[in-house]
């Protein structure tokens, strides 16, 4: 029995598993590509401005802030391209492997399983692998 044959014979199981890899990677890529002190320091000042930005009142501190805001959001931008270019192409390659095995058995919707799968293996991984 082939690999595609378990595939089609256990479609919804067979996304699951799927999911659960690559996301895996892809977080342990992410994990080792960017620094996780530094995005963690980044997303606390952001919380801050939220914060700062909900009490305060005069428009140009509110200017200054949502600047501020901008500008940590480009830099957290910027230090997710690196592990996005190392995965895209291999990525891209499952997928149109992927696809060429679901559509026939789940239509179209079998990509909204890997996504919901996905979603959930990610938040649990990162939690686990203490991912910022």
């Amino acid at each position: 029995m082939t690999i595609v044959e378990v595939m089609v014979g256990n479609p919804k199981v067979s996304i699951a598993v799927f999911s659960v890899i690559v996301t895996l990677v892809s977080t342990l890529v992410q994990k080792k590509f960017t620094d996780q002190e530094h995005l963690k320091s980044l997303k606390k000042r952001q919380k801050e401005i939220q914060a700062e930005l909900k009490k305060a009142k005069e428009p140009t501190v509110m200017q200054e802030l949502n600047s501020e805001m901008l500008q940590l959001t480009g830099v957290m931008f910027k230090s997710s391209m690196k592990p996005m270019f190392v995965t895209i192409i291999p990525f891209l390659i499952l997928f149109t492997w992927l696809r060429s095995v679901y559509v026939p058995v789940l239509g179209g919707g079998w990509i909204w399983y890997y996504l919901g799968y996905s979603v959930l293996a990610s938040i649990i991984l990162r939690k686990v692998l203490k991912v910022a």
